[in-house]
């Protein structure tokens, strides 16, 4: 791989549309979808009725679709060769314009001595490359993209114009340095300098205002915002976590339980988006040669009829929580959920109860009534959007997350009608909770009382967004989310997979429109990949295992390294997440973010086994 190439998954997640990206001689802020190469056979059309759907309805809702479009899912672009010999891929934009030298000079002041570097303009630079700065007196100096960049809290990025944060509405022409005293890289430590002798230090731009207001420009979009801004910018250090946080709708494909035709018409629905009648199907066999070497023997009739079949059943799915669907497939209990054929979405066999729970691991599985082994499966990832400073809070019925209601999200695109996706094969195994069991456990006397501790929590960390934040996902979806958890750190000790490549979803959900009680309880922890890590069939093995997995998962959380500390921990009078925790650490129960789906929130290992703590509330004895 090349210093210049991304990876497919990291344009849809990382370093998607409005990402910065540091390569080697410059910074850049990656492209938006209307300056993706897309041409020929750049990329290929994904199939996921249920996602696109969705996806479309929310996007025209909020006014980021036009209402006649139809929404396809298309893979990145990938590098082929091309006649002019440029590989194709997304266009990249210099971003910061700014730059510092980085010969150093020293600057004596009486007994102080400093260090600056020179600030230059992309302008400045010598026009073969621009990678160097030449000076009055003929000498040259390499150069880095500045690190501080400012920003708002409706995601548009601009560079600081540093001449008039430093003389205000004066002009001045002289040159200007980064002028650096101590080693700590502080703020405080770092200012702005003038030739003229006017100077700023780095912690005054994060006053309120100082850094002036919003034009609403959009770099990765080659534009202003039509809307416009006027926000008040804040400093955002170019390299920094909170500068990008990618909004990705993530669903586990579904099989189709039809005949051949309704399999092959749902395997090419990306490429029929825009039949809407039976003669646009024999229009789409002419021109598609993919559609005419796989339908072309079928009746157009038949095969529109069977598409319309498909929308329909998307269009139900697009108005409820896709975990709804998934879960009813995983907990059918039938023996067999889809077809073991290696072009299959989904594979999986309901286990027989003697094959899991083995008695002889002294661990009460009653609470469990089955275990569904994942053979093969499909997940589909999508980007639609990304904030800034912060990240928008998630739902846990997996549904989209609305970046217009608590956290103000930016746009991929001005006006393209597809979205970036990707799509992974992994395994895994699905547990089925007795939703009767967890909620006789909830009923119990000491289990209110830690609920009512972790909803005074949640009340305090939903302050941070005036009233806005998801609803609190229910008691009994923090239990399940903290099994997951355990048994995902004990699985990577079991099987030998990369914790990082494991992930879940939970299922802690009410068949009730606007709410209710929880009624279907589950958890799927599974690895997928677009490499071989989703296909070696360790996850799936741990199945005949599992009561020995989970007895040692609960063994390891009785006591944590960081206890009393960690038992003792109340959320109710935290700040931050911190206020979501119960009895969870880095020591027990945090994994990494991108294996959890709730960014490591709601989560409490006093639910699960008795600890230093609270010995009355656990769900295991």
């Amino acid at each position: 791989m090349t210093k210049n190439a991304q990876r497919l998954s990291q344009l849809i997640s990382t370093f998607g549309p409005g990402a910065m990206i540091d390569l080697p001689t410059r910074s850049v802020v990656v492209g938006g979808l209307e300056q993706w190469d897309m041409k020929g056979s750049a990329f290929s059309t994904l199939p996921e009725p249920r996602l696109t759907m969705r996806l479309e309805q929310i996007l025209k809702e909020q006014g980021r679709l036009d209402p006649a479009a139809s929404l396809t899912l298309r893979t990145p672009p990938t590098s082929v060769d091309s006649k002019d010999g440029v590989p194709r891929g997304v266009a990249a934009p210099i971003f910061p314009t700014w730059f510092i030298c980085e010969q150093v000079e020293t600057n004596t002041s009486g007994a102080k001595t400093t260090r600056r570097r020179r600030l230059v303009r992309w302008q400045d630079l010598d026009s073969k490359g621009r990678r160097k700065f030449q000076y009055d007196d003929g000498r040259k100096s390499d150069v880095t993209p500045i690190r501080f960049v400012c920003a708002c809290d409706k995601g548009h990025l601009q560079d600081i114009d540093w001449r008039w944060v430093v003389h205000g509405s004066g002009t001045c022409h002289e040159p200007m340095w980064v002028e650096e005293k101590g080693t700590s890289a502080d703020p405080a430590d770092t200012s702005i300098v003038c030739g003229c002798g006017r100077r700023l230090s780095l912690q005054d731009t994060f006053q309120p205002g100082r850094l002036g207001k919003c034009r609403g420009e959009r770099p990765w979009l080659l534009d202003r915002d039509p809307e416009g801004c006027g926000d008040n910018l804040k400093l955002l250090t170019r390299t920094a976590t909170n500068t990008y946080f990618p909004q990705v709708h993530t669903v586990i494909s579904l099989p189709t339980e039809e005949d051949e035709l309704s399999q092959l018409v749902d395997e090419l629905s990306g490429d029929l988006a825009g039949v809407q009648t039976v003669q646009d199907v024999a229009q789409a066999k002419k021109f598609n040669p993919k559609v005419s070497a796989s339908l072309g023997p079928y009746s157009d009739g038949d095969i529109f009829d069977r598409l319309q079949r498909i929308r329909e059943g998307a269009r139900t799915d697009a108005t409820r929580s896709p975990k709804l669907s998934e879960f009813d497939t995983f907990a059918g209990g039938r023996s067999e959920i889809g077809a073991n054929h290696p072009t299959a979405k989904l594979y999986a066999q309901t286990l027989p109860r003697e094959a899991w729970a083995d008695p002889d691991a002294g661990i009460d599985l009653s609470g469990i009534k089955n275990l569904v082994a994942v053979h093969r499966l499909r997940e589909v990832s999508c980007l639609y959007g990304f904030t800034r400073f912060e990240a928008a809070p998630t739902g846990s019925d997996g549904d989209i997350e609305d970046i217009t209601l608590s956290v103000r999200g930016a746009p991929i695109s001005r006006d393209a009608d597809w979205l970036p996706a990707i799509e992974q094969f992994g395994e895994g195994i699905f547990i089925h909770f007795d939703a009767t069991a967890i909620a006789a456990w909830l009923q119990k006397e000491a289990t209110a009382v830690r609920n009512q501790k972790l909803l005074a929590g949640y009340g305090h960390w939903q302050k941070r967004f005036a009233g806005k934040a998801p609803a609190y996902p229910g008691t009994a979806y923090v239990l399940l989310h903290s099994i997951s958890h355990a048994l995902m750190a004990e699985i990577a000790l079991d099987c030998g997979y990369p914790a990082s490549s494991l992930k879940e979803r939970v299922y802690a959900l009410s068949s009730t429109r606007g709410g209710g009680d929880v009624d279907r309880c589950g958890i799927l922890i599974y690895t997928a990949s677009a490499g071989a890590q989703g296909t070696l069939g360790g996850l799936v093995a741990t199945a005949p295992r599992f009561a020995y997995i989970l007895k040692s998962a609960l063994e390891r959380l009785r006591i944590c390294s960081n206890d009393p500390v960690c038992a003792d921990h109340e959320p109710d009078d935290r700040s931050g997440d911190r206020a979501t925790h119960g009895a969870a650490c880095h020591g027990c129960l945090l994994i990494a973010e991108t294996s959890c789906e709730m960014r490591n929130l709601f989560l409490d290992r006093s639910l699960l086994v008795p600890t230093m703590g609270d010995d009355l509330s656990c769900f295991f004895s």
